[in-house]
């Protein structure tokens, strides 16, 4: 009885050492504590300067789409490169702690798409587009060409009234 009861036991503590390494590799891209309306302020600031637009993506770290998006992003060097050169990123907190009501409220409601849903500022703070990221998904993951038009649609540069003259 006793080696069944060691087996057990190890068994156990090696399921619960995988459950908490699981939890601690999954990133804790929202903050719900944050000011978030003074920190989409400075990043708005911050555009102006570099021309960039601003990318909030709304959602929280209990979404795994919102997680795998993140993920999906930052694993594929010309996605992340491309956001770096055209966007300023911002993760706007949706959870039990802080839903955000009075920005989500300014920005025409994006929660209605559900999460993650990505809404596109210029720098002054305007709304240039929410989108459904239901509508960039493939399977259980995201369509990579989906994605990039999705940010190339959007950039300061397609917007730019010169380039279709």
């Amino acid at each position: 009885m006793t080696d069944i009861f060691r087996t057990l036991l190890l068994g156990g503590l090696l399921l619960l050492s995988l459950g908490v390494a699981a939890q601690e590799a999954a990133p804790s891209l929202y903050q719900p504590e944050a000011d978030a309306r003074a920190e989409i302020d400075a990043l708005l600031l911050e555009a102006q300067g570099t021309g960039k637009h601003v990318l909030l993506q709304v959602g929280g770290n209990w979404c795994t789409w919102c997680i795998r998006f993140h993920r999906f992003c930052k694993d594929d060097a010309e996605i992340d490169s491309f956001l770096t050169a055209n966007y300023h990123r911002y993760y706007l907190n949706y959870s039990r702690e802080n839903t955000n009501d009075s920005i989500l409220a300014d920005l025409g409601y994006p929660q209605r798409f559900g999460f993650p849903v990505f809404v596109v500022l210029d720098a002054k703070g305007r709304r240039l587009h929410t989108q459904d990221s239901a509508l960039l998904e493939a399977g259980k993951g995201y369509d990579r060409d989906k994605v990039m038009g999705f940010f190339r649609q959007w950039t300061p540069a397609a917007l730019d009234p010169e380039r279709y003259r």
